[in-house]
């Protein structure tokens, strides 16, 4: 591998933090904007190990918020890189939730960030690539490519009929 590649476990970063009353709404619940700020960090993080230098969130692309998360219960996530472009980042992040009784471990959300990194001005620079190693690892890179396609389109920074990884999905 050379040195300007690098595996999504080279990039893995891990948070952990417990829900206490202050992260939370009426419900008990754990507010989706704490959630949101957590990842932002543990992707950031993630970003940054993959390519050493200062990064900045570009796009937060999908949220899930598959279940509530409880008042008291131990919040993991577990962020990183899952494909590198020129200048740009996706990272993905699974959230995982324990519960401080019993134990019980469970995957309850993800999402995936878009970060960029910058020099010293705030303008993009290169980044290393990125060697998926894993099944879903190799998944979520090949993924990738149609879900930044979808987002430039969106963006009105790419016109649809530009976009081949998206239009073979449907020839």
């Amino acid at each position: 591998m050379s040195a300007k590649t690098k595996t999504p476990k080279e990039s893995l970063a891990v948070i952990t933090e417990m829900v206490l009353p202050n992260d939370t709404n009426t419900l008990g619940n754990l507010m989706g904007g704490r959630l949101l700020h957590w990842m932002d960090i543990a992707s950031a993080i993630a970003a940054h190990r993959h390519c050493g230098r200062v990064v900045v969130t570009a796009s937060v692309n999908n949220v899930s918020f598959n279940q509530p998360i409880r008042l008291g219960e131990i919040v993991t996530m577990e962020a990183k890189v899952s494909r590198a472009f020129t200048s740009s980042m996706e990272v993905f992040i699974d959230v995982w939730v324990e519960n401080n009784t019993t134990g019980e471990k469970k995957k309850c959300n993800e999402a995936i960030y878009t970060f960029v990194a910058v020099d010293q001005m705030g303008n993009p620079i290169n980044v290393p690539g990125l060697v998926p190693e894993t099944e879903d690892e190799k998944k979520r890179y090949d993924g990738a490519l149609r879900r930044r396609q979808l987002s430039l389109i969106l963006g009105g920074k790419m016109k649809p009929e530009d976009a081949t990884e998206l239009k073979a999905l449907f020839q």
